[in-house]
């Protein structure tokens, strides 16, 4: 009996081993049956996010994993002949919608997405390529621009002459009547640090035809020409026609699109604005856009009152009232009197600290010093302030005197670019080093660009100003744009010695149609397509570029085809080219625009 207890125990216990082998085998198998329904699916989904991973990434130098954008083809048809002209934001027919107060209604106004054109802005009748420079400063087809009002209104004063089929631009103005060269003569034996390099960047408010900059420019100084489409019809269009650097714009209610401490002179020959009115908040602007050491330039009322008054329709007591009044804001926003002679006065920015400490403890001071909590170069919509931007130790580095003159200045990295995340001396270096390099390969693929062919040139979306700084020695000038939601370093561009402005490309640009001969853009698209739609980029890009004009986009090759299927939409004629290191990720699309005529219109 024992040992048949002894043979039945392990008969019991293999059997359960023999149960659990067979249900850990059925187990496993059963296992292996769902992973195999539910791999493939993980694998789907982990490729899924490495494609979005990709598409996000697609500036990558590495070749892209995942197949160009796709549009469906697209042809734009023309707009109305009425709309030649036409600027989005600042549209006459729109002005009744909005307040007249300080003439707020000349601003930025830009139609919501369901009122934009989807169209191609057509020439006017007879247009012609532009006469080129230098000879365009003195000339322009009356065609390009046919507006008899302000021929009949200021050809009196000497501003243009119609002859023949041409405007012809004698250097006439208001307050300058034996011609700007003497005009601007005068000005510099007031002011010395016109003539030596020190005094680089100016801002022209009420521009006329842009005469007093345009004389400048052979002086070394590069003028931001600006004017609001007004009645006197085309006073930017009439400057961009002749090659000069001009922006519509006012100072109305909002800020300048320009970064505090910027301009190195700033000029007002009977410009109109009334400066004493509203407690001094339009000097207050210019006392923010004007870097320390830097100038004010007022020639007419209430300058030189006492000769003065009676062509003015005003009495000589209220024009000394009106200097006085002109005189105290100056002064209490820490402008000094520089020089005067004649009709020209000059005020000069300190930089002196003394002067804005003591505002900051005078409780009862007007106008006040600006807290900390008003950027100082927030300038895209931003509301006018009534306070005095105090300049900073580190802009007041940045002021005349201090920053070296030009042309040294363009290639010294300027302090400010320490405010910019990543910012140094070594990276601008690296960054000018570049854009040679990309710059010597674009005069290969577009060889108009350095010539007479190319005069009015727009980078849409720059960093440091350095495609520019690489076409300095060229017969071109160029406007730097930089987006009102990258990082803010137009400062730079300024302390450079170049012009820009703040812009949003989601917008239509300040600006007359047919103005530019070159836009460039590196990369726009891959940092703006989420926010902006492609074609309106493109229709915009059309409309500021003139007849015969050149685009140069630089972008991933991701958007390459997307892009290329919206230019052949514009009519622009393209072809594709290598970057100068042949890369992959990275394409370069060259394009012309044709000169046509619209349908109704005989050419």
């Amino acid at each position: 009996m024992k040992n048949g207890k002894q043979s039945s125990q392990p008969e019991k216990g293999s059997s359960r081993i023999l149960s659990l082998t067979v249900l850990f085998i059925a187990l496993c198998g059963f296992s292996f049956y769902l992973g195999g329904m539910f791999c493939s699916e993980r694998v789907k989904i982990e490729v899924n996010d490495v494609t979005s991973t990709t598409t996000k990434a697609v500036a990558s130098p590495m070749k892209p994993t995942v197949s160009p954008l796709q549009i469906k083809s697209v042809s734009f048809p023309e707009c109305s002949s009425e709309l030649q002209d036409y600027t989005p934001c600042t549209d006459p027919k729109r002005w009744k919608r909005y307040g007249v107060h300080r003439l707020s209604f000349l601003e930025r106004h830009c139609p919501p997405v369901y009122e934009k054109n989807e169209c191609l802005i057509p020439p006017p009748d007879g247009y012609k390529p532009p006469i080129r420079w230098p000879k365009s400063r003195d000339q322009c087809w009356y065609k390009n621009v046919p507006y008899d009002w302000i021929n009949k209104q200021k050809s009196n004063q000497h501003w243009l002459k119609k002859e023949g089929d041409k405007f012809h631009f004698p250097g006439g103005g208001t307050m300058f009547p034996r011609g700007v060269s003497h005009y601007v003569d005068q000005m510099q034996d007031l002011i010395p640090e016109m003539k030596d390099g020190t005094v680089r960047t100016a801002i022209d408010t009420g521009c006329g035809v842009a005469s007093w900059g345009g004389d400048l420019l052979d002086r070394g100084i590069l003028t931001i020409s600006l004017a609001p489409r007004d009645n006197h019809e085309a006073q930017v269009q009439f400057a961009l026609e002749r090659g000069i650097p001009a922006i519509l714009g006012v100072i109305s209610t909002q800020r300048l699109p320009f970064p505090s401490n910027s301009f190195d002179m700033a000029h007002c020959s009977r410009c109109l604005i009334p400066w004493t009115e509203f407690g001094g908040i339009y000097l207050l602007e210019i006392h923010r856009i004007v870097r320390p050491g830097g100038f004010w330039v007022l020639s007419g009322p209430p300058v030189n009152y006492n000769r003065r008054w009676r062509g003015w329709n005003t009495t000589m007591e209220d024009q000394k009232s009106d200097y006085n009044k002109l005189q105290s804001l100056l002064t209490s926003m820490c402008f000094k009197k520089y020089a005067q002679k004649d009709d020209i006065a000059v005020w000069q920015k300190l930089s002196d600290k003394s002067c804005y400490d003591k505002i900051a403890k005078n409780m009862e001071a007007y106008p006040p010093k600006c807290d900390d909590s008003i950027e100082p170069d927030s300038a895209w919509y931003t509301p006018l302030r009534p306070c005095v931007v105090a300049p900073t130790a580190k802009v007041k580095n940045s002021g005349l005197g201090s920053i070296p003159k030009w042309p040294e200045r363009l290639n010294v990295a300027p302090e400010r670019i320490s405010d910019v995340h990543g910012g140094s001396a070594s990276g601008l270096k690296h960054d000018d080093g570049k854009w040679k390099s990309r710059v010597k390969h674009y005069k290969n693929v577009l060889p108009a660009l350095g010539t007479d062919k190319i005069r009015n040139v727009m980078d849409m979306n720059t960093v440091y100003g350095g495609f520019a700084a690489a076409l300095v020695k060229d017969p071109v000038w160029v406007m730097n744009v930089v987006s009102s939601h990258s990082a803010n370093t137009l400062p730079v561009v300024f302390d450079r010695g170049l012009i820009g402005t703040y812009h949003d490309w989601c917008e239509a640009f300040s600006t007359y149609p047919r103005t530019y001969d070159l836009l460039h853009l590196d990369s726009l698209f891959t940092l703006e397509s989420h926010r902006c739609e492609m074609k309106y980029v493109l229709l915009e890009m059309d409309r500021i570029l003139r007849p015969g004009g050149y685009v140069i986009m630089r972008e991933s090759s991701y958007f390459m085809d997307a892009i290329t299927m919206l230019a052949k939409g514009t009519r622009w004629n393209c072809r594709r080219e290598e970057t100068e290191y042949a890369v992959e990720s990275e394409k370069i699309l060259v394009c012309q625009k044709k000169l046509w005529f619209s349908s109704n219109q005989t050419s």
